[in-house]
């Protein structure tokens, strides 16, 4: 495990890779390294076979082809590293057999399960004040929760209807619809002062302790919310995300400017949008049309 440390601090300081990314880049190159060490391999020592081999191994014990394919993407990245700081000479990790990913079409909810999702919280205390808050400006920006969480007092601008989100070294600022803008005003002005532990707190959104709102925190408010709308699907924050991406879709928006709005680098991450407008439309033929 002596490479882990140097390989974390070249995601973090030159790649700059997100909380996410990190998490599962370090996992994955953990779970190598200890299949190696059983095997009294070092990385530096490993061939491509042995990576294959891994990588085979991970299949054989029931692993997803999505996370085998991720697995080789850290692997890969691992030995770059490596490279660069002249420990091997070659990515062993390049050119491994490519493993088919079934893509899967994201879940959403219709506008009418979104509008009772958006219900549930009650805004006459702090808490669920809070909450429609965060809820509001989830669904109004489709922002990610590790975006959500990390949102600064100073990254709204209510006055203009706009938040500035800064993800990867990179910013984009999203609009911001009327009713979110409400709920957000009335959050800052009258129940964050009241909330905030202390009073330079910078986080847009605390805990009941004061302190910044923590992704697990966030995950047990989308859940305590779907199980009091009765609404049986499995809702998480990136279904919000999908749902906001997928309206604006319907609604007639490009999808250069959803893109933008969520962050996404290569328009193909933007297109799956297309296929789920495409299907609805589909649906909507077939049940009405005799010949369906």
């Amino acid at each position: 495990m002596e490479y882990l440390n140097g390989y974390e601090r070249f995601l973090t300081e030159e790649k700059r890779a997100s909380p996410n990314t990190l998490s599962s880049y370090l996992r994955d190159v953990r779970q190598y390294l200890g299949w190696l060490g059983e095997a009294g391999l070092s990385p530096v020592q490993a061939s491509h076979a042995d990576v294959e081999a891994y990588t085979s191994n991970m299949m054989a014990h029931g692993k997803s082809a999505a996370t085998v394919t991720r697995s080789q993407a850290s692997l890969k990245s691992f030995y770059t590293w490596l490279m660069e700081i002249g420990q091997v000479r070659e990515n062993p990790a390049r050119g491994l057999p490519q493993t088919k990913v079934e893509r899967k079409l994201p879940h959403i909810l219709t506008s009418r399960e979104v509008e009772l999702f958006l219900e549930q919280p009650d805004p006459s205390d702090s808490k669920g004040s809070r909450d429609k808050a965060m809820l509001e400006l989830l669904y109004a920006t489709g922002i990610r929760v590790s975006e959500l969480i990390g949102l600064n007092l100073d990254n709204l601008n209510l006055s203009t209807g706009f938040v500035r989100c800064v993800s990867r070294g990179k910013e984009r600022v999203i609009p911001l619809y009327q009713t979110a803008v409400r709920v957000l005003q009335y959050y800052v002005e009258r129940v964050r002062p009241q909330m905030v532990e202390h009073p330079d707190e910078k986080a847009l959104f605390v805990n009941m302790s004061g302190e910044r709102m923590s992704r697990q925190g966030f995950w047990k408010i989308i859940k305590h919310y779907q199980e009091k709308a009765g609404i049986q699907k499995d809702i998480t924050p990136h279904t919000l995300r999908h749902s906001f991406a997928t309206h604006l879709l319907e609604n007639g928006a490009d999808l250069h400017s959803i893109q933008e709005m969520l962050g996404h680098a290569d328009i193909s991450s933007t297109q799956i949008y297309t296929h789920l407008d495409r299907q609805k439309q589909k649906d909507v033929y077939n049940k009405p049309h005799q010949r369906a």
